[in-house]
């Protein structure tokens, strides 16, 4: 059929179009909706904390034995990392776009724990953690008490316990993070000359803490030998 025929008779022509109308309306519903493509590379964090430790100490100490560890992972194709004076240390690994983000994570956390030995107690003891996170913040938002009851210390720690991870749970959402954090802790001010004069340092009184905080079950009471009788 020509097109001189659609021309002649224009009739023919409303009709096939009508008809292509209503097969496109009646089959829309039934179309399968393709995703979207992933266009930002997936990135996994792995940060740790070494306490008391300076910047170079960190690198040294921390962040090295970690890159050298993630350095050849499948699919990788960068890393970037950061020390800090606070002894943080921070790396990203930026993944080809193809490679799959859960997958990705796994790889890093079985690098890591081979890198587990290296690193000292003091971070092991704190452990490293392994993230997944996108490549920007979806939203920003501040938290402040109008009546000025609560400090930001107690508004920290309420962000922390009952906020933090119901943020979490919301699909699609990767890691969540309080600027400026707060913590309730302890702290002791040394007098250097009195420990001096009894012969102490400041390891001394360390581990004398750490020895005092061990929190040790006691067991149970009632059970097996038992005298006859008791309940």
């Amino acid at each position: 059929m020509s097109v001189d025929t659609f021309i002649r008779r224009p009739v023919l022509s409303t009709v096939c179009s009508l008809i292509i109308i209503f097969g496109g309306l009646i089959a829309i519903p039934t179309l399968p909706i393709a995703q979207y493509p992933i266009i930002a590379p997936p990135q996994v964090n792995v940060s740790s904390v070494y306490t008391g430790a300076s910047a170079q100490t960190v690198e040294s100490a921390v962040t090295v034995p970690l890159e050298q560890a993630i350095n050849g992972v499948e699919g990788l194709s960068y890393l970037t990392s950061s020390s800090t004076s606070s002894g943080l240390s921070s790396i990203s690994a930026v993944f080809d776009v193809s490679r799959n983000q859960d997958l990705a994570a796994v790889d890093i956390q079985n690098r890591v724990a081979t890198a587990s030995g290296r690193l000292p107690n003091e971070v092991k003891n704190i452990g490293v953690t392994v993230t997944k996170s996108s490549t920007g913040f979806i939203m920003g938002a501040g938290v402040y008490d109008e009546s000025g009851q609560y400090d930001p210390l107690f508004l920290s720690n309420y962000l922390d316990v009952f906020v933090r991870d119901s943020l979490k749970r919301i699909p699609g959402v990767a890691d969540v993070i309080i600027f400026g954090e707060r913590k309730y802790a302890m702290r002791l001010w040394v007098d250097p000359t009195r420990l001096a004069a009894r012969g102490l340092t400041a390891a001394d009184v360390t581990a004398a803490l750490r020895e005092q905080n061990v929190q040790i079950a006691a067991g149970q009471v009632g059970q097996p030998p038992v005298p006859s009788g008791q309940m």
